[in-house]
């Protein structure tokens, strides 16, 4: 049996440990490379998601206004055209207003933005008249009309004219804006009135219904 010099075991002591160093690190690097795609990857997809998750513009003040009163004013009409003829004078007490005179003082109280908007004369009176306004086609076409007047009172301002001041009652000033919002809000409030009328007469308001 041949001995081995013992320069030939030393140097194959230092040369497998070079070895398995080197593999050792051989492999060290491939995790580390991988490691950092999966970490590009994991960037790239958080900025796609923060992109997707990017607030966006704002909208114009006109849009919300104009969305706001058109939508009031929708919920309004609903019932207008939905609640039966034979119940618009229906009453919750003897004192309280009726389901048309309801609906009148809302359409109505929307004038009291269109008109001085529009340059004219403000609202001479907060609610029109029972007996002008006869019969249930009556009663919608005027809630009708009186949304679609306002919404172009608004449209006719502007992104810029909404901040205007206008006389919206005698000796009195406010912005567009403010008087509309006003008038949307005051909508808002007879529209829960009416809810309840609803619910006071065995009836389900057109919103609460089951959508089909």
């Amino acid at each position: 049996m041949k001995k081995i010099p013992f320069l030939a075991i030393v140097l194959l002591a230092f040369v497998f440990p070079a070895h398995a160093q080197e593999a050792m690190k051989n492999d060290a690097m491939k995790n580390d490379a991988t490691k950092n795609d999966a970490m590009k990857n994991d960037a790239t997809k958080n900025d796609a998601m923060k992109k997707d998750a990017e607030v966006k513009p704002a909208d114009p003040e006109e849009k919300v206004v104009l969305d706001s009163w058109d939508e009031v004013g929708r919920k309004l009409i609903a019932m207008a055209e939905d609640f039966p003829e034979d119940k618009y004078d229906f009453k919750p007490t003897p004192a309280q207003r009726s389901f048309a005179e309801q609906l009148l003082h809302a359409a109505g109280a929307n004038y009291f933005f269109t008109n001085p908007v529009m340059g004219k004369e403000p609202q001479a009176a907060e609610d029109p008249k029972r007996e002008q306004y006869k019969s249930k086609a009556d009663i919608v076409a005027f809630v009708k009309k009186s949304f679609a007047d306002g919404a172009a009172a608004i449209q006719s301002k502007r992104e810029k004219g909404l901040t205007t001041e206008v006389v919206y009652y005698p000796g009195q000033k406010a912005r567009v804006l403010d008087i509309a919002y006003g008038i949307i809000e005051h909508s808002g409030e007879h529209y829960g009135q009416l809810v309840v009328y609803y619910r006071l007469a065995g009836l389900v308001p057109p919103e609460s219904r089951l959508k089909k």
